[in-house]
């Protein structure tokens, strides 16, 4: 009985710990972006907005535009917003012509984890 109790109680205190260093595990996951993955605009955006749940470093992060038949679009510098280092801001160097467009991306957050993704939508 009492290997019992004691294999329970270090099998909860396992968990605990576990649970408790979950928030050090955690990644930068995107969690808002405009234009919004598989929507389509009426217009041209002038930048990409790509909204993270945590911060970012942007030495080590990139965004890359594809257009219609895949042909890579010209950005600006990546940068950070102003007031929010969680969210990363890519100016387009051009209007976007009508089509559908891919948007490739890889982060560093703060802590050092990486992610990467892709989403689409469409320009009308």
């Amino acid at each position: 009985m009492r290997i019992l109790a004691a294999s329970t109680l270090r099998a909860a205190a396992l968990l605990a710990g576990f649970l408790a260093s979950a928030g050090a595990f955690a990644h930068a996951h995107l969690q808002q972006q405009t234009p919004a993955a598989d929507s389509t605009v009426n217009a041209s955006p002038q930048a990409l907005t790509l909204s993270f749940s945590e911060g970012i470093e942007t030495r080590f992060s990139g965004v890359t535009l594809s257009g219609p038949q895949q042909n890579s679009v010209a950005t600006g510098k990546l940068a950070l917003s102003d007031d929010n280092k969680a969210q990363l801001v890519v100016p387009l160097a051009q209007p976007l012509s009508p089509g559908d467009y891919t948007v490739d991306w890889h982060v560093v957050s703060v802590d050092g984890h990486k992610t990467k993704g892709q989403y689409h939508f469409t320009v009308k």
